[in-house]
């Protein structure tokens, strides 16, 4: 019995499982709203959880179709390459890389919604996004990913999988945005002493944090974009995934290690392990390692990841109490400083064929956290400030008070802890309970 060779072209090959590859991690970033929407939700009152959910859903939606019309297009113009939005593809198989794109885009900006949760209007946070989506974001992708325009001494500026771009961008924006706005009616007492406003569910902020860090082995070894590759000989050779191992391996013993700092930090400042900054911790050690997991030596990981998270308590502190920024989910602290921190550790972790100089790649890193950093402080002020100038940044002090899901919207997360007659299941009502957030409705 023969048998006839089977004719595979290694050109189809590899692009079939190059385009397979980037959906599946394009799908695992997008699960990455229902950790941020958990997360999120747990951190603010019961009083406000359907507003916080209703801005993570109309994130990614509205933001969705700005980047596909306007954002992609205005990253390419800035990178260099022309407008050339994503409806102008010459072929079908172009919405993938867009797709992929577009699902780093909504990580930014849904990152926003955590720091100025509880005060800021919705029609505010959605203009925001919109503009986030169509052109902050787009700019700094254009000189970073798309156009490759800041190096010093011919070392360039390195972030992988958007440490910088991504997180340090949205922690900014969102510290940013709380300043605008002030912080929330009894934050602070007027002698400047902080009051602590908890989360409805601490349970939710865990699972929120599980979620999210499932979904980041899509943001990190998914940006190994590329299986396969042809060589000249016609034959089949690994792509960026000559890499993927490391990839894995760092970003999940920096996962690991920024639980077990943060957790040491706090436990070092107030004598308890605080639940709340392991779960933020363990994603401040993700943040941390998400510009340069591609580089990063095995001890390295357990350095960047174990700052990150040790570096939690403390920055928040700073922003809470000097700052009197109220940061409400810290994403400062989780996005912000641990994305500055692991971009400009860079050259100190890398492997040795990583660097030529690590004084310059140093300083490479260190111009392309200014920029960015300067980029997103300026146009975010300007946006929020605007709408603070015409009355539409911020809720009345009496919706605050009442809470955003029934100014907002027009519901209540939790009818049977809500205030009146509420109807429950058996037929009967209730008039007087207690709420999720401590308070009663007597």
């Amino acid at each position: 019995m023969s048998y006839a060779a089977l004719q595979v072209d290694p050109t189809v090959l590899a692009e079939g499982v190059n385009l397979l590859w980037v959906l599946v991690v394009t799908f695992l970033i997008f699960f990455m709203h229902a950790g941020f929407a958990m997360l999120e939700a747990g951190q603010v009152r019961s009083k406000n959880v359907a507003n916080q959910l209703t801005k993570n859903l109309l994130t990614w939606s509205v933001g969705v179709t700005l980047f596909f019309l306007i954002g992609s297009g205005i990253s390419s113009l800035v990178g260099g390459s022309g407008f050339a939005p994503a409806f102008g593809a010459s072929a079908a198989n172009d919405y993938v890389g867009w797709l992929f794109g577009a699902v780093f885009a909504m990580t930014a900006a849904t990152i926003v919604s955590g720091a100025v949760a509880g005060r800021a209007k919705l029609r505010a946070y959605i203009t925001y996004t919109i503009l986030l989506a169509a052109v902050i974001y787009p700019v700094v992708t254009g000189i970073t990913w798309a156009g490759a325009y800041i190096s010093f001494g011919g070392e360039s500026f390195h972030d992988f999988a958007g440490g910088m771009i991504v997180h340090g961008m949205g922690g900014i924006a969102g510290l940013t945005a709380a300043y605008v706005l002030g912080p929330r009616m009894g934050r602070y007492n007027e002698d400047g002493s902080v009051n602590v406003i908890p989360g409805h569910s601490l349970t939710f902020a865990v699972l929120g944090t599980l979620v999210l860090a499932f979904g980041w082995y899509g943001f990190n070894v998914g940006t190994a974009a590329t299986v396969f590759t042809v060589t000249e000989e016609g034959t089949l050779a690994l792509g960026a995934f000559s890499t993927v191992g490391r990839v894995a391996m760092t970003t999940t013993i920096a996962m690991a290690c920024g639980a077990i700092g943060a957790g040491l930090a706090a436990w070092a400042k107030t004598g308890k392990v605080d639940t709340l900054y392991v779960a933020n911790g363990l994603l401040a050690g993700l943040v941390g390692i998400t510009a340069i997991p591609d580089t990063t030596t095995w001890w390295g990981a357990f350095v960047v990841g174990g700052l990150a998270g040790a570096q939690l308590p403390v920055v928040f502190g700073f922003v809470e109490k000097r700052l009197k920024i109220d940061d409400v989910c810290a994403v400062f602290p989780v996005h912000g400083s641990a994305g500055v921190l692991g971009t400009l550790l860079f050259p100190f972790v890398a492997t040795s064929s990583s660097v030529g100089s690590v004084v310059n790649a140093f300083i490479a890193q260190l111009i392309g956290v200014v920029a960015i950093g300067a980029w997103t402080v300026v146009a975010t002020a300007a946006v929020w400030f605007v709408l603070k100038a015409v009355g539409q940044a911020r809720v009345t002090p009496e919706h605050e008070q009442e809470g955003l899901d029934v100014s907002e919207h027009g519901v209540e997360t939790y009818p049977e802890f809500g205030g009146g007659d509420s109807v429950v299941a058996d037929g009967g009502s209730v008039s007087e309970s207690i709420r999720t957030d401590g308070g009663s409705n007597e």
